[in-house]
């Protein structure tokens, strides 16, 4: 592309009349002022955490649901006013949030969690034991109650167990001063099955559910974002209830619901469109999937690349345990440390989720259950997005494509 077609480009954006108004309130991180439909869980987490202003330590809490539901917003919403609030208590309260599947690593939640309590440490280097009593030190330190936040919490315990979460649930025998409460948010209506007893017994948590926003719900949600991001009149009824419904089909997630709006908007916008109408919706949709495979390729950790690896160039229909010896035969190549079957087992359940994989339970009769896993990627399109990955891209060249 010569500059003389940049050039184009850019005079083109400029001359085109926009369709937004204020685009922020389409963004992933923003959190309206107002929750629809939410309201019951913003009250119940207000009142859970209220005691804290007394002096007094709240309940360990789990919120559950499945993406877009609101969990993350309901939280950031009900955590905002009661840190102000929190500036005239006699007892210091911090909040010290993390998601876990952004940090990658244990070590890195832990190291965001330091770093929201002032506490400086190395970006690695730390054994994650040191690292997790250089923050209890820092909490006796400053006498604080600290709510910890653990964002999608079911990544870290499926990916590096629950010691740590362990470690959390203790954490008040250890401390002197300061007290330590814990918020789990959770993508996996299961997640607690995946915990040891003592964990659990340590936990002693209150649980708030999130369900699924219906087709309805999700209208409502998206008209009153429209109504801020977009001119008036620019957003068709009919492409707004087609949005709704597509992300109605999937889980009744919102925020996936909020981000079709945005690109649909972008797409009408560079075809010089005056409206948003359904053919927009349905351009955007096609988009938003082909990048969703993408970044949720790139964002895997290494195991769950490995696994995904040994899925898409293994046979179709595979037995976890078939599964299991090639990802074994990967991580030799790779120099890693295999993980046991059982967390196999579980990094394959999460790529379901993703829908990168199809894992199914089969019944084999007096021989038990097993799962039987088939790739929803193409050995191609996997190639071509982990090739350029240092960790993967050199065992890409020991299986064929298909």
């Amino acid at each position: 592309m010569d500059d003389k077609t940049v050039d184009e480009i850019f005079t083109r954006a400029l001359s085109t009349p926009t369709l937004f108004t204020n685009k922020t309130v389409l963004r992933p991180d923003y959190v309206p002022s107002r929750l629809p439909f939410r309201q019951a869980q913003v009250t119940a987490l207000g009142e859970a955490l209220a005691p804290v202003l007394r002096g007094f330590i709240p309940s360990n809490l789990l919120l559950y649901g499945k993406t877009g539901t609101g969990k993350t917003a309901v939280t950031r919403r009900v955590l905002t006013p009661l840190g102000q609030r929190t500036t005239h208590t006699t007892v210091p309260v911090s909040v010290a949030y993390s998601n876990t599947r952004m940090a990658g690593t244990e070590y890195r939640v832990l190291a965001e969690l330091a770093t929201a309590l002032s506490l400086r440490v190395p970006f690695t280097g730390l054994a994650v034991t040191e690292l997790f009593h250089r923050i209890l030190l820092r909490i006796a330190e400053v006498k604080s109650h600290v709510i910890v936040v653990l964002d999608e919490i079911d990544f870290l315990v499926k990916n590096y167990g629950d010691e740590t979460l362990y470690d959390f649930t203790r954490a008040g025998e250890k401390l002197s001063d300061g007290h330590i409460s814990l918020i789990g948010i959770s993508n996996d209506l299961k997640f607690k099955e995946l915990l040891d007893p003592r964990v659990l017994s340590g936990l002693n948590e209150e649980e708030i559910m999130f369900p699924p926003y219906t087709a309805d719900q999700l209208k409502t949600i998206l008209t009153e974002r429209a109504q801020s991001a977009f001119l008036d009149g620019t957003v068709t009824d009919a492409a707004i209830s087609l949005c709704a419904a597509l992300a109605a089909s999937e889980h009744g997630d919102a925020r996936r619901a909020v981000d079709l709006l945005r690109v649909c908007g972008e797409v009408a916008q560079r075809e010089g469109a005056r409206h948003v109408d359904e053919s927009h919706v349905r351009a955007a949709m096609q988009r938003i999937e082909q990048d969703r495979m993408v970044d949720a390729l790139k964002s895997l950790p290494l195991h769950q690349k490995l696994v995904l690896v040994a899925a898409v160039f293994s046979h179709s229909n595979s037995s976890t345990g078939e599964l299991y010896d090639d990802y074994m035969a990967l991580c030799r190549r790779a120099g890693s440390e295999p993980l046991t079957q059982r967390r196999v087992s579980a990094l394959l359940t999460e790529l379901d989720l993703l829908g990168l994989l199809s894992v199914r339970v089969v019944s084999q009769g007096r021989y038990g259950r097993t799962k039987k896993v088939n790739p929803l990627v193409s050995a191609d399109f996997v190639t071509e997005i982990l090739a350029p990955d240092p960790s993967v891209g050199g065992l890409l060249v020991h299986w064929p494509t298909k």
